[in-house]
């Protein structure tokens, strides 16, 4: 059940990050036009909106990476074929991927703390609009990292059950 809400979830983020990155190609398409064709002036908002948008694309992608397994997961030694050794592996990369989403969201509570008292030069935007994607990703790999771990560890039950 809690599985099916953050599958579905993750597919709202898939969402959300197909929309922001049709919304980044505008400021960045009004930049290329303006600077190479003098067709419209030069607006310098632009470049703000477009590091916004591009900041917001990154946490998320990122966020849905944990959730899909794409994401801090490099294989120095091959999967193991024996299910505790499995479950391991697996873990120990979830556990410190789980140990990355506390930091951020702890620490990122601060940080979106100061960019709260900011606001952006050009379009005088509050930058905690930006700095607020830090802890939100730390929350949500926490949960995702913890459903996955769950995950690892029921499928390791079901493997000793077998046998």
């Amino acid at each position: 059940m809690f599985g099916r809400f953050l599958d579905t979830f993750c597919n709202g983020l898939r969402f959300l990050l197909g929309f922001l990155v049709a919304a980044l190609a505008i400021p960045v398409g009004m930049q290329v036009v303006a600077r190479y064709t003098g067709i419209i002036p030069v607006y310098l908002w632009t470049e703000e909106l477009a590091t916004f948008l591009f900041v917001w694309v990154v946490m998320i992608g990122a966020m849905v990476a944990v959730w899909d397994g794409t994401h801090f997961d490099v294989r120095v030694i091959p999967d193991a074929r024996n299910p505790l050794l499995k479950l391991t592996q697996n873990g120990f990369v979830l556990v410190m991927v789980g140990a990355f989403a506390v930091i951020f969201a702890w620490y990122g509570i601060e940080y979106a703390k100061f960019g709260y008292i900011q606001n952006s030069v050009m379009m005088r935007a509050n930058m905690m609009i930006t700095y607020i994607s830090v802890p939100i990703t730390g929350v949500v790999w926490m949960f995702f990292t913890g459903y996955r771990l769950y995950e690892a560890v029921a499928e390791y039950r079901a493997s000793t059950q077998k046998v």
